[in-house]
């Protein structure tokens, strides 16, 4: 599948919105359109993510470049397996997300994760495959699936900042949660994943 997730997608997908909701086009003309984020179709890229979880962007940067230059320039699935635990500790990772990126590195070296057929897979059936690996939710999967292969209709729930972003986008008295905002995506379809990147920018832009 193409990537459609790109600035002119995300445009087209939020104008085609903006014309069936008031309160998206409402959005739009407060902070204006998000940026595509696009991210390299990657075992280091899927790596990145597991570096990313529950830490901020500042440490998961930190310990990302820590990371790949004790790995001498080569964040792979062979490198990961060929370093000792001590090493990846030595970048910053904790005990768990050393044992993240080890499952993640066996499952690319046995062939439990294709890279190479991801995009071939439905939306799905890639994230059931990312989330097959130890360390690897939902989350994580929509995160890959939006950025790096640029599928245009996910709706990651598990976002606090697309619950709170949709909250003030829609008027409403609470931010709802994962379960609640599930089912609230449904309007919006096929656009989702464009609209999960308006809500983020709606909770961190100034306005126009």
């Amino acid at each position: 599948m193409d990537y459609q997730l790109d600035t002119a997608s995300i445009k087209q997908s939020l104008d085609a919105l903006a014309e069936r909701h008031e309160r998206i086009a409402r959005a739009l003309a407060q902070v204006g359109y998000p940026d595509e984020r696009r991210r390299d179709h990657s075992f280091e890229t899927l790596a990145r993510i597991v570096v990313g979880q529950q830490v901020s962007v500042a440490a998961a940067t930190s310990i990302n470049k820590k990371l790949v230059d004790a790995l001498e320039g080569q964040l792979t699935a062979t490198a990961v397996l060929d370093a000792s635990e001590e090493l990846l500790r030595s970048a910053g990772l904790s005990r768990q997300k050393v044992n993240y990126i080890q499952s993640l590195a066996t499952a690319e070296a046995t062939g439990a994760l294709v890279l190479e057929s991801l995009p071939e897979l439905s939306d799905e059936d890639a994230v059931a495959v990312i989330t097959n690996i130890k360390g690897f939710g939902e989350w994580s999967a929509h995160m890959y699936l939006m950025f790096s292969l640029g599928r245009p209709d996910i709706w990651p729930v598990g976002d606090l900042a697309v619950r709170e972003g949709f909250k003030r986008i829609q008027g409403l008295d609470e931010r709802p949660s994962a379960g609640k905002l599930k089912p609230m995506g449904d309007d919006f379809r096929p656009y989702r994943s464009a609209l999960a990147l308006l809500c983020w920018r709606f909770c961190t832009a100034e306005p126009l």
